[in-house]
């Protein structure tokens, strides 16, 4: 996750959570070099490590302690409030991220807007977007990658096209655990605030034949050099 400003940090005074932590938070979707397997990779400090559907978090500068510790940012990062978790899928380096619900637990530092914490379970998949603005059904190879993983990208139908692209249902099976998928439901909305473009007015005969429109244009073409011959034989 990326890092975030003015957070106080420490759990509440003998605080002793009987259940794991909701929250949110925005990872890329990966794929094995043999495509067998998907994954997670995080965005800014866990950018070149990938976890599964449950992982347990692992320092990325010193094995030798358990994450998280105070003095070092090590750990897995999420949000309370699905609404932070949207605005920050808002920047450009995140557009193409999945929004993921997950549940926290072992141990964490809480902060004011979420948690830093050592282990995660992935519960759902809540938004995964096109770049057009379209909800991505699909995922298509992102252009780049960690050693043994490629990133992907949500695209929609549209913008498949031809594409070779792994759905969503098909991506959530090769996970390590099972995943609920929120973003691929049908009647899922556009991104806020984007509406489809009206249907535009197609010209005549746009959707005739091609052969069927040469036929008549040539059958035009015969008739009116009929007539100019008649008019020169006068």
């Amino acid at each position: 996750m990326a890092r975030l400003p003015s957070w106080s940090a420490g759990p509440a005074k003998g605080e002793r959570p009987d259940r794991p932590f909701t929250g949110y938070k925005l990872a890329h979707a990966v794929l094995s070099a043999d495509g067998a397997k998907t994954g997670f990779a995080g965005l800014t400090l866990g950018a070149t490590r990938v976890y599964g559907a449950v992982g347990d978090a692992c320092c990325v500068w010193n094995r030798r302690h358990a994450p998280p510790r105070r003095w070092c940012g090590c750990g897995f990062y999420c949000l309370n409030d699905l609404a932070d978790a949207r605005s920050l899928a808002c920047t450009t380096e995140n557009r193409s991220a999945l929004l993921l619900e997950v549940a926290a637990s072992g141990q964490y530092i809480r902060y004011e807007r979420g948690l830093r914490y050592s282990r995660q379970r992935v519960r759902a998949i809540l938004d995964a977007h096109c770049a057009c603005g379209r909800p991505g059904s699909a995922l298509a190879d992102a252009g780049s990658g960690l050693i043994g993983w490629r990133h992907l990208a949500p695209v929609c139908g549209a913008c498949a096209a031809v594409r070779p692209a792994l759905t969503l249902g098909d991506f959530a099976a090769r996970l390590d655990g099972p995943v609920r998928l929120a973003a691929s439901r049908p009647g899922t909305p556009l991104a806020p605030g984007l509406a489809e473009p009206p249907a535009a007015d197609l010209p005549p005969g746009a959707g005739e034949s091609p052969i069927a429109v040469l036929s008549a244009e040539i059958a035009l073409l015969h008739a009116r050099l009929d007539d100019l011959q008649s008019r020169l034989d006068k």
